[in-house]
C-alpha cells in the first residue's frame, strides 16, 4: 500500500496510572495505521513534551494517552497551543469529563440520572453515609476504575482502607452503588452506535476486570435487554456526548436499576483501543473493524476541538 505523506505523531504511554493500558492501545493504534498506509512515529511524552513535539512537527497528532495528563485537558491544551489536528475531546470536554464530580453536576443539571453521591475530603465526611447498602469509594479524577473500591460498610478495616485512600488521592467521591445490569455505550461522531453489556466474575468491572484476560468477563453485544430500553441508553449516551461538546469516540458507561431506571456513572473520552477494549468490540459488531475505526478518529482529528 502507498504511504500517505501526512506525518502521524502517535502520542502512547505518557505518566499517568494508566500508562500500561496507553501502550497497549498505542501499539494497536499504530499497527493499524501502518497497515492503513500512514507514515507513523510513535512518542511517549515524559519531558520536555511542547519542545519534542515542534521538533517531530507532525501534520495529525493521534492521542492514544490514557488517564492524569492524557485524557484530563493538559495534553490537549499544548497540542492546541502548537496548532496541530488533533484526536478525540477537545481541552474543555476532556476536564470536565475527567472529573467525575464536575461531570456528575453538569448530568444532575441536564436531567440525566446518575447515583447519589457526596464528597470525601476527610474521614468524618463518612458520617450519614449515601446508602445503607453497598457503596461505592472512587477518586475524581482517575480511569479505568483505577482506586474504585466496593465497601459493604464502615467497620474499622474499611474505613482504614478508605484513609489510604483519601491520603492518596485527597478527593474522593463515596457513590450509591447501583446494581443489576452494567450497560456501556460506544458514540462514534454524531452517533451512538451499540452497547456491550458487562457480566464480571469480579464484585465489578474493575481495573482487571477490563484489562486481564484470566478475569474471564463475558460482553454480551448487543446487550440482552429490550430494544426501547436499549434505545433509551443510546439517547441518553449522545445526550451526554453533546452536552460535555465530546468529538470523536466515546464511551459511556451505565446502570440498570432492578427498577429500570438508567445510570449514568461517567464518560470516557479516550477510550481503550486493546484487544479487551469495549468500543473496537461495539464497533467491529456494527460494522467498524478495527482498522477503519482508527482510520475514521484519525480522518475525524482537527484544531479546537
Amino acid at each position: 500500500m502507498a504511504k500517505n505523506k501526512k506525518k502521524i505523531l502517535l502520542l502512547l504511554g505518557g505518566p499517568s496510572k494508566e500508562r500500561a493500558v496507553s501502550i497497549n492501545s498505542g501499539i494497536a493504534c499504530y499497527k493499524a495505521l501502518i497497515k492503513s498506509g500512514y507514515n507513523v512515529i510513535k512518542y511517549d511524552p515524559r519531558k520536555n513534551i511542547k519542545k519534542n513535539i515542534k521538533k517531530i512537527n507532525p501534520d495529525i497528532i493521534f492521542n492514544c494517552l490514557h488517564g492524569e495528563f492524557g485524557e484530563d485537558g493538559q495534553i490537549q491544551k499544548i497540542i492546541e497551543d502548537l496548532r496541530i489536528p488533533y484526536t478525540h475531546s477537545g481541552v474543555k470536554s476532556s476536564k470536565i469529563a475527567m472529573n467525575k464530580l464536575q461531570s456528575k453536576k453538569i448530568f444532575i443539571k441536564n436531567k440525566i440520572l446518575t447515583p447519589k453521591y457526596k464528597v470525601i475530603k476527610k474521614l468524618s465526611d463518612l458520617k450519614n453515609r449515601i446508602s445503607l447498602n453497598k457503596f461505592i469509594i472512587k477518586p475524581c479524577n482517575e480511569g479505568s476504575s483505577v482506586g474504585v473500591k466496593i465497601f459493604k460498610n464502615l467497620h474499622k478495616n474499611n474505613i482504614k482502607n478508605i484513609s489510604q485512600s483519601l491520603k492518596k488521592y485527597k478527593t474522593l467521591i463515596q457513590e450509591e452503588f447501583v446494581g443489576s445490569r452494567e450497560i456501556q455505550t460506544a458514540v462514534i461522531g454524531k452517533k451512538a452506535i451499540g452497547s456491550v453489556e458487562i457480566k464480571p466474575k469480579r464484585s465489578f468491572y474493575d481495573y482487571k476486570a477490563k484489562y486481564s484476560s484470566s478475569a474471564k468477563t463475558k460482553h454480551l453485544i448487543p446487550p440482552k435487554i429490550k430494544k426501547k430500553l436499549h434505545d433509551q441508553i443510546k439517547k441518553i449516551a449522545l445526550k451526554a456526548h453533546k452536552i460535555l461538546k465530546c468529538r470523536g469516540v466515546t464511551r459511556s458507561d451505565f446502570r440498570v436499576a432492578n427498577d429500570g431506571k438508567i445510570y449514568l456513572l461517567e464518560i470516557n473520552t479516550q477510550p481503550g483501543m486493546t484487544k479487551l477494549s469495549l468500543v473496537p468490540e461495539i464497533a467491529n459488531y456494527h460494522g467498524f473493524n478495527f482498522k477503519k475505526l482508527i482510520k475514521w478518529i484519525l480522518e475525524d482529528a482537527s484544531i479546537k476541538r
